[in-house]
């Protein structure tokens, strides 16, 4: 049991002390809601907070635990939900205005999942408007970065980020569609993982872009990912693209280490452009995998950089489709970011769309010969360490900024690829530095098992915010 408060320890440690009749899930999320009164208005990571429904919860856990009812590793554990995720009590804002009193008639898959698992919902966390760039101009209290609010905290789940990282929940769902699982997890030094398109149902999701959404966990470690994904993953009747492959026990390995598997690294790719401090952390990365028996293999990774400007007008297209219910009929009530790609998307051309669909295919197809020859690639997060606010709108005046922020992530929301986002090491301003591991189709259990591998040998997983 690690030396961590009670409100930062792990959810394996967490479920321990539930299982063994030490702490009561009553008493552990009075505590954290405790916390998020005395927090959240720092950090604004709630959109919303579910209190009495999650007291009512942890009770009913209570009694089952008592009576040795043992529903799984999630039994007991308050979490967040992205409020992008329909509940049928509470509403779906999506971080619109429009949908602000939306409380749809059903949950989404994932919720059920997750509560059927004996998890405790707290609440829901605040995103950027329609999960894209921005926060609504009507949301004066955007989340802040717990590390240093000067800080960027990332984008779209800015909320899921900042609860998990200021101890406000022990893991949350995010979403991600050009990096908004993995950037949140940067900024807020966090383990997330971005699963195989499909490997996780989208039922009762708020969509950004359909074809290119995923839905994943975000929380403190390697394991805990792995324990909240084997809950959320799976074939879903209500989602015909979600994937029928079996789910793992993504904990099953978690401590089989990582001898003998190959790691690709293509020092082009991850070092020409990149900020030396994420360059060299990256390196002492590469030098651990090493360490723990992993085969270092040079790789080419294949070209990328037209697909990554093709994500904007791809994105956009799918954006407009999915707001066609009110956008133009409710234009006025738009912020400014989501109605500008929507406008976009509405004057993409079939042909341009063509040549977009035929890049994707090209890239992931070579994506998918590269990874005959490893098992896994080591890339950073960004190329840079986090941005503070100031340099985040100095860059909005410039697209090829956005472009090369997202050169780590929108590539493999277009491929599909599972990744896990891993804290790698500090930058010399106090900031956490992350760094991914990609894999095939399906091979999200390997990922937990190099997660895990990597944070036992280092602790950049457990370093935590200045928060008290």
């Amino acid at each position: 049991m690690s030396a961590d408060p009670l409100h930062y320890k792990s959810i394996t440690e967490i479920s321990e002390l539930f299982r063994s009749k030490e702490a009561k899930p009553s008493e552990v999320t009075e505590a954290i809601l405790g916390r998020i009164a005395k927090l959240d208005g720092q950090f604004h990571g709630y959109a919303l907070v579910l209190a009495e429904r999650a007291m009512a919860q942890a009770k009913q856990y209570d009694a089952e635990i008592a009576k040795g009812i043992w529903r799984g590793p999630l039994h007991g554990v308050p979490i967040g939900l992205k409020d992008l995720c329909y509940t049928n009590f509470a509403p779906t804002a999506a971080g619109t205005t429009i949908h602000a009193r939306f409380v749809p008639s059903f949950n989404a898959t994932i919720v059920d999942r997750l509560e059927l698992a004996g998890a405790v919902t707290l609440g829901k966390l605040k995103m950027t408007e329609g999960a894209y760039t921005s926060h609504h101009p009507a949301d004066h209290q955007a989340p802040l970065n717990p590390w240093n609010v000067d800080y960027w905290v990332g984008s779209s789940s800015t909320g899921s980020g900042v609860a998990t990282s200021a101890g406000l929940c022990y893991g949350s769902i995010g979403s991600d569609t050009g990096g908004s699982i993995r950037f949140p997890s940067a900024t807020c030094g966090l383990t997330g993982i971005k699963p195989t398109w499909g490997r996780v149902s989208r039922h009762g999701i708020f969509p950004l872009a359909d074809s290119l959404d995923h839905v994943g966990p975000m929380c403190r470690s390697a394991a805990d990912a792995g324990a909240m994904l084997g809950v959320i993953a799976g074939a879903d009747v209500n989602d015909p693209t979600a994937l029928r492959a079996p789910v793992p026990n993504y904990l099953a390995g978690a401590g089989d280490g990582i001898r003998g598997l190959r790691i690709g690294v293509d020092r082009r790719y991850t070092q020409e452009g990149i900020d030396r401090q994420v360059v060299v952390a990256l390196l002492e990365a590469e030098r651990t995998l090493a360490a723990l028996g992993a085969d270092i293999r040079e790789v080419h990774f294949p070209p990328y950089q037209r697909l990554v400007s093709q994500w904007i007008p791809m994105c956009s297209v799918e954006t407009a489709e999915a707001h066609l219910d009110t956008y133009p009929s409710r234009k006025s009530e738009y912020g400014p970011d989501l109605a500008q790609v929507i406008e976009q998307g509405r004057s993409v051309s079939g042909v341009d769309i063509a040549a977009i669909h035929h890049e994707r295919l090209k890239f992931s197809g070579s994506l998918a010969a590269m990874f005959e020859d490893i098992d896994l690639l080591l890339i950073p997060t960004m190329p840079v360490p986090i941005p503070t606010l100031t340099k985040m709108s100095e860059y909005g005046a410039d697209p090829t900024v956005l472009l090369s922020i997202l050169r780590f992530t929108a590539v493999f929301d277009f491929s599909g690829s599972p990744t896990i986002t891993l804290p790698m090491g500090m930058a010399s301003d106090k900031m956490p530095l992350s760094m991914q591991l990609v894999g095939p189709h399906l091979s999200e259990d390997l990922l937990v098992r190099a997660g895990c591998a990597f944070q036992s040998v280092t602790d950049w997983h457990t370093r935590r915010p200045p928060v008290e």
